[in-house]
């Protein structure tokens, strides 16, 4: 237990010094091949063609000879120390023989809320390495705590177009870094800024971190739809197919997945930073857990006492777990991770303020749902067993009906039976019959998780003064009447 205690102190430390950079991908760069039509840097007999109409921001990083070169009404050209351009004198590269046309494009379908313009990092030299993080879809577009950086030496155009004020910690452009709205708004007046960005939004920036040590949301929930809707413009509004039969959904996502959700509920003793370093160092660090990520972030959730009537939403955190495997394999591994996570907040879950855990799962086989509580576990499994009993009865009775083992007795008993339960009525005593443990019962949320999204709803049932009847057939009274 003292070896425990130390390791978390220790990972308080070092979760209380995390931050998030999101790094902005595509640039305008002139010498980046993917902004020509013919996917390649002109060549010096070239002629280089920028549409009149265009409205361009262009780095450029060497010197280039050029033969012919046709300039937009409205953009800039920025030149790294030792770049230009000069008249082409005769001479030219390998592959550059023959002349031919070779146009710009466009730039301005670059959206702010497409996730797949954004990479995320725990620090700028992971950023350099590539050591990228997996993140909801929602939280891959910068989050409200985000520090947000367009590249040194690289020029860019980007469409910020929002109703909603767009919220940062900070940004970075051309090297210069804004951390105030006063500094940023003077910069967005110049003539750069304007070619930079478009689009009638707004940024903020606050300049501080998430104050909660539980966590904070990303705050771009309400632009959920525009986020889904520029992560598949390029695939037919459709999303990848997955192999699993029952895929899941997390909250934030925008397509269904294979692996596993844990949902937790939590105490005023939950630090995100820390069950964060917790699950990495203990499970995600291991050589057999290569090729699991994960993503985990506070999310609003609807929460609903026994998923009846909605109550209102409650902050739960996510924890998504994605593997490497395909086909009837895919989402195995992160299933096993998911268990072992599990198991370990049986254990030490209250050290770090964890109250309860809910899973879900979706593999290439299979889909299954399954939660810790402290206080409902055995109460749960009496319902299950409960319910299994009355259906193997009336499955019993059934067989034995349509194999006219009970019709048999039709003839000796039931009509003295049903005028007794007439007499009965008469004198207003009423058979209830059995209790149905399927009915009046409370039910656990976490094991009736929605098979389809963590963000699912129960439709609202009946009042417990309701009765259910149904017709008997053991008691026709067409044949009583025989």
């Amino acid at each position: 237990m003292k070896a425990f205690l130390s390791s978390l102190v220790f990972l308080q430390v070092v979760g209380s010094s995390v931050a998030v950079y999101k790094q902005w991908i595509p640039n305008t760069n002139f010498e980046n091949a993917v902004n020509w039509d013919q996917n390649r840097v002109p060549c010096a007999k070239d002629a280089i063609l920028f549409g009149s109409s265009k409205i361009v921001s262009v780095f450029v990083q060497a010197s280039h000879s050029l033969t012919d070169m046709y300039l937009p009404l409205n953009g800039e050209f920025i030149m790294a120390p030792g770049a230009g351009f000069a008249a082409f004198d005769g001479n030219y590269s390998p592959g550059c023989e023959t002349a031919s046309e070779i146009t710009f494009k466009s730039t301005d379908n670059y959206e702010w809320y497409d996730p797949t313009m954004w990479h995320a990092a725990t620090s700028l030299e992971n950023l350099d390495l590539g050591k990228y993080i997996f993140l909801v879809d929602e939280e891959r577009v910068p989050c409200q705590y985000d520090d947000v950086i367009f590249q040194p030496e690289t020029s860019f155009r980007v469409n910020i177009n929002s109703e909603l004020a767009i919220q940062l910690k900070s940004i970075s452009v051309m090297g210069q870094n804004f951390t105030s709205d006063s500094a940023l708004a003077e910069y967005m007046q110049s003539s750069s800024a304007k070619l930079q960005f478009h689009g009638q939004g707004t940024l903020r920036l606050s300049h501080t971190r998430c104050p909660d040590k539980s966590g904070c949301e990303c705050g771009n929930s309400a632009s959920h739809e525009r986020i889904c809707a520029a992560l598949l413009q390029n695939s037919r509004n459709k999303c990848p197919m997955v192999t699993c039969k029952d895929a899941i959904k997390p909250t934030g996502h925008c397509c269904e997945i294979c692996g596993a959700i844990i949902t937790l509920t939590y105490s005023a003793d939950f630090d995100i930073e820390v069950y964060r370093d917790r699950i990495f160092h203990t499970f995600l660090n291991l050589p057999r857990n290569k090729g699991i990520q994960m993503a985990m972030s506070k999310m609003k959730k609807l929460q609903t006492p026994l998923r009846i009537v909605p109550r209102g939403l409650d902050s739960i955190i996510q924890i998504v777990l994605i593997d490497n495997k395909t086909g009837p394999y895919a989402g195995t591994h992160a299933e096993q991770l998911a268990n072992d996570i599990l198991k370990d907040i049986t254990d030490h879950g209250k050290f770090f303020g964890i109250v309860t855990a809910n899973l879900q799962v979706a593999t290439g086989s299979n889909w299954s749902a399954q939660g810790i509580s402290s206080h409902l576990g055995t109460m749960i499994t009496g319902i299950v067993i409960g319910i299994l009993l009355v259906l193997l009865f009336l499955g019993i009775t059934h067989f034995l009906y349509k194999n006219d083992a009970l019709r048999s007795l039709s003839s000796l008993h039931l009509s003295s039976l049903w005028n007794r339960r007439r007499d009965q009525e008469d004198f207003g005593t009423t058979e209830e019959g059995f209790d149905n443990p399927m009915f009046d019962t409370p039910c656990n949320p976490s094991v009736l998780a929605n098979r389809h999204s963590v963000e699912g709803t129960q439709e609202e049932m009946g009042g417990r003064d309701s009765r259910l009847y149904y017709i008997n057939p053991l008691y026709d009274e067409t044949e009583l009447s025989v």
